[in-house]
């Protein structure tokens, strides 16, 4: 069996810290969505796609996604969806393009050092690194932001409305070869 050093010890403390307190933060979403832009890989103003699945066994609407870029409301980006999601199932809307990835300096940082971003999702793409901040960007082939947004989701059924802060990941792929 290797040895285990003070730094490696360390190490692992401090990722089954953070693992423990992104997992306390936020459960896995009963509707979960995505964000795609072909903007984001180029000199474009493409729309904006996003991609929804509801996992309830009800149909809902995902009425509108809120960025909460910082302290103040002024900076928040406000996206009014209105798109329905059938039980069990997904929806796909277009939007015209607008800027997520500002006023935010692990994004602006990222794609200063030519990351590509994939997607923003309230779900990670990679199970492998659920609940892990990447530091070390040199080191690895995907890197992951966070964003703080509010959701509002009704049902058409019994016309409730559930509104809460949930967080986003700004998934990056690495544009260089390893």
């Amino acid at each position: 069996m290797p040895r285990l050093t003070t730094p490696t010890l360390l190490m692992a403390a401090l990722a089954a810290g953070i693992s423990h307190a992104a997992s306390e933060l936020q459960e896995e979403s009963d509707v979960r969505f995505a964000f795609y832009s072909s903007s984001w890989g180029g000199n474009t103003v493409d729309n904006i796609r996003l991609l929804a699945y509801n996992s309830t066994a009800a149909e809902i609407r995902l009425d509108s996604v809120t960025f909460l870029k910082s302290a103040e409301p002024d900076d928040d980006i406000h996206l009014e969806l209105g798109l329905p999601v059938p039980a069990g199932g997904y929806a796909e809307l277009q939007l015209p393009y607008t800027d997520l990835l500002g006023n935010n300096e692990c994004i602006e940082r990222t794609m200063a050092e030519n990351w590509r971003l994939a997607e923003i999702s309230n779900y990670t793409l990679n199970p492998s690194v659920r609940n892990l901040i990447i530091e070390d960007t040199d080191s690895f082939r995907i890197y992951q932001c966070v964003e703080t947004i509010k959701t509002r989701i009704s049902s058409p059924a019994d016309s409730s409305i559930v509104e809460k802060e949930e967080w986003v990941l700004y998934h990056f792929e690495s544009r260089l070869a390893f």
